[in-house]
């Protein structure tokens, strides 16, 4: 079975924690600080892997992680760096966010490789902090947290020309005969159940990748008869070589085809329906009509602006004109790959960690203690002497968990509480 989508867990690694430590030496009673700084966390990167073609590979493995960063020590060591892990896919694997959607990278063209995941940054030691005025910090930064999101991943077929229409109008017997691949042949509908591709190889010019997109019916952009894993796949080409049965072998109506096709392709993605068509009217070895079929699509869908190509895919007649007009077609598109910008970043999507603080209760002064860079931070940009600064204030000591943890530590109406410079009573 050919596997075309795949939804895995991805984790990146926790950052280390910055240590608390203070010199111990012989005749040093009181040493500084030498606690320190934790690792990095591992990274996660996907990495393009010609050797595949499919995503089997994460139906039985669902869940990746890279390794987190070591705490710091003492003596100013810092902790190990985790170990980075590498996703290997296959060239055209779209990466999205799966509960959005949204792309996040698209392994096709240059990009082979793609930091997803960045680890968490491990946090310093206590030997940043030593201030004049705080020369025993006994706190450090925790590690900044792993990321980890749950991906979609979606193969969409790299190739130059997507094959479109009914099934049995002759799209494979055409891929058959015109390149290198060997897609099976039969007189059913649905032969096809994942995309064959082929490189048509042409004297005297570029040779282009074409793909047989398994065969459309009425209902496919809905879902119907697993049209949405069908129509993914042509969401790369440059444009689109619509194959139609011009003898009618089958009862239908060619015109109506194409019409009932193309509305598909709208429905799925306007911008797939806009790429430029050529029509392949088929089996004209097949023809014994009065009325000439060919001049009727002719007549229909030219004026469009969609040229017609009268072919026979079993005796080659008309295909070899046909396939010098798709590469000159296809020269003028430029060779510039179809590739997904991307939609979703995963770095805006997760909280940073904040500078450390720590509450303490001092007992030689009888006093609580609130320290840290990021209570020094605050205290320098909030004018208590305001109404609208000494609620901020409030806010910030509230929303942290700082009075919660006060209030854990025994703290009473009427007890000092020191932040830095500042005095104050605390009341309820």
């Amino acid at each position: 079975m050919f596997a075309d989508r795949a939804k895995i867990f991805v984790k990146s690694g926790k950052g280390g924690d910055g240590h608390v430590s203070f010199r111990r030496e012989k005749y040093v009673a009181n040493g500084g600080p030498d606690g320190g700084d934790g690792g990095d966390g591992g990274n996660v990167y996907f990495v393009v892997d010609e050797g595949l073609n499919t995503l089997t590979d994460f139906r039985h493995i669902r869940k990746y992680s890279a390794g987190n960063g070591a705490e710091g020590g003492k003596r100013n060591c810092a902790g190990k760096n985790g170990e980075d892990i590498f996703i290997k896919v296959p060239a055209g694997t779209v990466i999205k966010e799966a509960e959005s959607g949204k792309v996040i990278a698209d392994m096709s063209g240059e990009n082979t490789r793609v930091l997803l995941l960045k680890g968490g940054k491990g946090g310093n030691g206590n030997q940043h902090y030593a201030t004049s005025t705080m020369q025993a910090p006994k706190y450090a930064q925790p590690g900044q947290p792993a990321m980890e999101l749950e991906l979609l991943l979606e193969l969409k077929v790299i190739a130059d020309v997507g094959l479109v229409g009914f099934p049995n109008v002759g799209k494979s017997t055409f891929l058959s005969k015109v390149t290198n691949a060997n897609p099976k042949i039969a007189n059913y509908h649905f032969t096809t159940l994942s995309p064959n591709l082929g490189v048509v190889d042409l004297e005297d010019a570029k040779g282009f990748v074409i793909a047989d997109i398994p065969g459309l019916i009425e209902g496919a952009s809905k879902g119907v008869g697993l049209g949405h894993e069908f129509l993914r796949h042509i969401e790369r080409t440059k444009m689109i070589l619509h194959i139609v049965d011009a003898a009618s072998t089958e009862g239908r109506d060619p015109i109506e085809d194409i019409y009932a096709i193309n509305k598909e392709l709208m429905a799925y993605n306007p911008e797939i329906a806009s790429r430029p068509q050529i029509i392949a009217a088929n089996k004209i070895d097949m023809i014994y009509a009065e009325d000439d079929p060919i001049e009727r699509i002719k007549k229909e869908f030219e004026p469009q602006g969609i040229p017609v190509y009268p072919i026979s895919a079993i005796s080659g007649q008309g295909v070899r004109e046909l396939l010098y007009t798709l590469q000159n077609r296809l020269d003028e598109l430029g060779d510039e790959p179809v590739v997904f910008a991307p939609e979703y970043i995963p770095e805006e999507h997760i909280n940073t960690v904040s500078e450390p603080f720590t509450v303490s209760y001092d007992e030689e002064n009888d006093e609580y203690v609130v320290e840290g860079p990021r209570i020094e931070k605050m205290l320098s940009y909030t004018n208590l002497e305001s109404e609208k600064g000494f609620r901020f204030f409030q806010n910030f000591l509230k929303e942290n968990d700082i009075l919660r943890q006060l209030e854990e530590l025994g703290i009473e109406e009427g007890n000092t509480v020191r932040m830095y410079g500042l005095v104050f009573d605390y009341y309820k």
